[in-house]
C-alpha cells in the first residue's frame, strides 16, 4: 500500500524517553516526519507507561492513533483497542511494523502486537470456561475463516489479507462478512475482540 504523500506523526511521549530518535528513516516509503502533539497530524502516538492517561488523551484527539507502552494487562489493552486505537507492546515491534501501523490507522485497521494479541489471549484463558468457550467459537468458523481471523487480529486489513492468502479482496470481504455473522460482532474490532477472547461471547 503506498500513499500519494509521506504521513506526518505526532508524537506525545516524555521527555527523552522516545526509543526510534532515528524514525522514520530517510527512505521510509510513508512516514515523512514527527512532530510534537498538538500540531496538525495524521496519525497520533501515544507513548505512555499509565494507559488510563493514555485512554483519557485518545478521547482528545480526532486523528487515529497507535498507543505503545510496556504495559501487558488484558483489560486496558482491550479498552485502548475499543477506543479504536492499536497497540503495541514496548519492544514487541520494529521500526517497519511501527510505520505499517501507521499506514493501516490513517485507513482504519488498528495494529496489535503479538504480545498484545497473546496478552488478550491469556486473559481469555484465565476467565472460568473462558478457553473452552473460546474453542467453540473458534470451531464455529472454517479453516479459511480462521486464517482471515489470525491476520485481521494483527491489524491487516482485507486488502493485505488478500495478498497473504492469494484470495481477491472481494472473497475477503465475503468470508468477514460471514464471520461477523457467525461471531455476532458489529464490525472488525467486535470480531477481533471475541477471537481474541476478550468480549464475551454471545452465540456459541
Amino acid at each position: 500500500m503506498r500513499t500519494s504523500r509521506k504521513l506526518t506523526v505526532a508524537l506525545a511521549c516524555p521527555e527523552d524517553a522516545w526509543p526510534h530518535p532515528d524514525w522514520p528513516a530517510p527512505d521510509d516509503p510513508y512516514v515523512g516526519r514527527v512532530v510534537p502533539l498538538g500540531v496538525a497530524a495524521d496519525v497520533v502516538i501515544l507513548y505512555r507507561e499509565d494507559l488510563s492517561t493514555a485512554v483519557r488523551e485518545l478521547t482528545a484527539t480526532d486523528a487515529p492513533a497507535i498507543v505503545i507502552s510496556p504495559c501487558r494487562d488484558t483489560d486496558a489493552i482491550v479498552e485502548v483497542f475499543r477506543g479504536g486505537a492499536g497497540y503495541l507492546v514496548e519492544g514487541d515491534y520494529c521500526t517497519c511494523m511501527l510505520s505499517s501501523a501507521v499506514v493501516g490507522a490513517t485507513v482504519g485497521h488498528t495494529y496489535l502486537s503479538p504480545a498484545a494479541c497473546a496478552a488478550l489471549r491469556e486473559g481469555a484463558r484465565r476467565l472460568p470456561t473462558g478457553g473452552e468457550a473460546l474453542e467453540r467459537l473458534r470451531e464455529m468458523l472454517s479453516p479459511r475463516e480462521r486464517q482471515i481471523m489470525e491476520l485481521l487480529s494483527t491489524g491487516l486489513g482485507a486488502q493485505e489479507i488478500g495478498l497473504r492468502l492469494r484470495l481477491s479482496e472481494k472473497t475477503v470481504r465475503n468470508n468477514l462478512s460471514n464471520i461477523y455473522a457467525k461471531l455476532d460482532a458489529r464490525g472488525s474490532t467486535d470480531a477481533v475482540l471475541r477471537w481474541l477472547g476478550a468480549a464475551p461471547v454471545l452465540r456459541v
